[in-house]
C-alpha cells in the first residue's frame, strides 16, 4: 500500500460514521439522569440482554445474556423492558442532527449513520476533524450521551474509524496511515466479512486486514465476489461504495417475530402470536407498497428448537387474509401437541412493488375489494393506533398478556402517556426528563 501523500491528497473525499454508545442503555440513562453512572441493561421482555450501558459492561454483562446470569455476576443490575418507541424517536433527532453538518447522510442502523462532510471544511471554516469534533459534542450536549465518529476517505474505513476507541472516540484515518490502522485487526473484524469468507481467507493466509488489503487484484477478482472487491478497494484508499442518502423507501425482506411468557402449549394462543406477527409484517409491507412472493414461517419452542417452514405463494401479496390461508395448512403440519413454545416469527421475502395483475376469473377484483379494506384498516391505525382493528385470528395475541411475570413490565414510555394520548394512539414524542431536550 503506497502512503506517500501530499497534505491536499489525504481526505479525497471525508466520509464520517457515526456510532451510539451502547444506544439503548444510553438512551434510558439520558432520560432518567437518576440512571448515570450505573449498570443499566434493556431487553427485560426477552429475558437476555440486549443493550448494555458500559458500567454493566464493566461488571461483565454482554449481549445476550440471561437475565438469572446478569444477576449473578452484576446483582445492583437495572434491569428494564425495551422502549422501541423512544430509541426510534431519539434516532431521528440523531439524524436530524447530523443533518445540520451535511445533507448527504446514510441513516444506516437506528444508532448509527454514515455522512460525507466532503468540501463543508471551507464554508464551516473548519478542518475535517474539527467538524467530526463539533458534531460529536453537539451529540453529547442535546442527546444527552455519547457517540463515536470515525473520519476516513470512504465508509470501509470511517466504519473501522468509529469502532477502534470507545466510548467517546474521535478517530481519523488519512490516507497516509491507513496501514497503522489495518496491520493488527483481525480479518473478521472488517465491517461486510462475515464468518464464512474470514475462514476462506484465513484459509489463503489473510488473516489480519493489512495482509488482505496487500493482496493482488488478481487473487481478490478470482477468489471473491463483487462485493469483497469493493471492501479490499476502500481498505486501499479509494471510495467505491455511495451512501444511500435517503429515507428508505422500500425493503429487500421484513421480518417479524414475538416472545411470550410463560410459553404456552395452547396452540390457538401460538397461532394468534403468528397471525399478529403476519399482520405487522403486512402493515409494513402496504407502508412501503410492496408484496412478497414467499414467506417463512417460525415456532420456537421453549427448549429453543425451531420449527422452519417456507412457503412459495400464489401470487405477491401484503394481506394477511391471504398469507394466513396458507400458513394455517402449514401450522396445524409443524405444530406439537403438549410442546411448550415461547416464539413465533415470520419473515416475507422476494419483495416487489404490489401491482395486481387484470385476470379472466375476477380474482383481481376481489383483490382490489381487500385492499379497500386494508386500506382503511390502515387509516383507522393512522387515526386511533396500531392495531385498531386486527383480524379476529389475532385476538389472543392482542387481548392476553404477552408476558403475565415480572417480564411483562411496560416500558416507562407506555406508562407515562401525555395528554391526548391514548395507549394505541401515540403523540410520536419520546419521554425524556432532560433540560433544553
Amino acid at each position: 500500500m503506497k502512503n506517500n501523500f501530499s497534505k491536499s491528497q489525504l481526505f479525497p473525499r471525508a466520509i464520517i460514521h457515526i456510532d451510539g454508545d451502547a444506544f439503548f442503555a444510553s438512551c434510558e440513562q439520558s432520560r432518567n439522569p437518576a440512571l448515570r453512572g450505573k449498570p443499566v441493561i434493556t431487553g427485560k421482555e426477552r429475558g437476555i440482554a440486549s443493550s448494555m450501558s458500559y458500567e454493566a459492561k464493566a461488571m461483565g454483562v454482554t449481549r445476550a445474556m440471561p437475565l438469572w446470569e446478569i444477576r449473578k455476576i452484576c446483582p445492583e443490575a437495572i434491569i428494564l423492558p425495551s422502549d422501541y418507541e423512544t430509541y426510534s424517536l431519539l434516532s431521528k433527532r440523531f439524524y436530524s442532527i447530523v443533518r445540520r453538518y451535511t445533507a448527504d447522510v446514510e441513516e444506516y442502523g437506528i444508532d448509527e449513520c454514515f455522512a460525507d462532510i466532503t468540501g463543508w471544511d471551507k464554508p464551516l471554516k473548519m478542518s475535517y476533524t474539527e467538524i467530526a469534533k463539533h458534531l460529536q459534542e453537539t451529540l453529547n450536549k442535546e442527546m444527552g450521551f455519547t457517540f463515536s465518529i470515525g473520519l476516513a476517505p470512504n465508509k470501509v474505513l470511517a466504519k473501522l474509524g468509529s469502532k477502534h476507541k470507545k466510548p467517546y472516540g474521535l478517530t481519523v484515518i488519512s490516507l497516509s496511515d491507513i496501514h497503522q490502522y489495518l496491520e493488527n485487526l483481525p480479518i473478521e473484524k472488517i465491517w461486510g466479512i462475515g464468518p464464512q469468507t474470514s475462514a476462506k481467507l484465513i484459509g489463503y493466509g489473510y488473516n489480519t486486514a493489512l495482509k488482505f488489503a496487500n493482496a493482488k487484484e488478481d487473487f481478490i477478482n478470482l477468489a471473491l465476489s463483487r462485493p469483497f472487491f469493493d471492501i479490499w478497494k476502500e481498505l486501499n484508499g479509494e471510495f467505491v461504495m455511495p451512501l444511500f442518502e435517503n429515507e428508505k423507501t422500500s425493503y429487500g425482506s421484513i421480518q417479524k417475530f414475538r416472545t411470550f411468557t410463560p410459553p404456552s402449549c395452547d396452540a390457538d394462543f401460538v397461532y394468534s402470536q403468528l397471525s399478529k406477527n403476519i399482520e405487522n409484517a403486512c402493515i409494513k409491507l402496504r407502508r412501503y407498497n410492496q408484496a412478497t412472493k414467499k414467506i417463512t414461517i417460525f415456532l420456537r419452542t421453549q427448549q429453543f428448537e425451531h420449527n422452519i417452514f417456507e412457503i412459495k405463494l400464489e401470487r405477491p401479496t401484503n394481506l394477511p387474509s391471504e398469507m394466513l390461508k396458507e400458513t394455517k395448512k402449514i401450522f396445524v403440519k409443524i405444530y406439537k401437541k403438549n410442546i411448550l413454545y415461547r416464539a413465533t416469527g415470520i419473515v416475507t421475502s422476494d419483495l416487489v412493488p404490489m401491482v395486481l395483475q387484470p385476470d379472466l376469473f375476477r380474482e383481481t377484483v376481489r383483490l382490489e375489494r381487500m385492499q379497500k379494506v386494508y386500506a382503511s384498516t390502515d387509516a383507522a391505525a393512522a387515526k386511533y393506533g396500531k392495531h385498531s382493528l386486527f383480524l379476529g385470528t389475532s385476538w389472543k395475541a392482542h387481548n392476553l398478556e404477552k408476558h403475565s411475570n415480572e417480564r411483562g413490565d411496560d416500558p416507562a414510555r407506555k406508562s407515562s402517556l401525555f395528554l391526548g394520548e391514548t395507549k394505541r394512539r401515540r403523540l410520536n414524542i419520546p419521554m425524556l426528563m432532560l433540560d433544553g431536550i
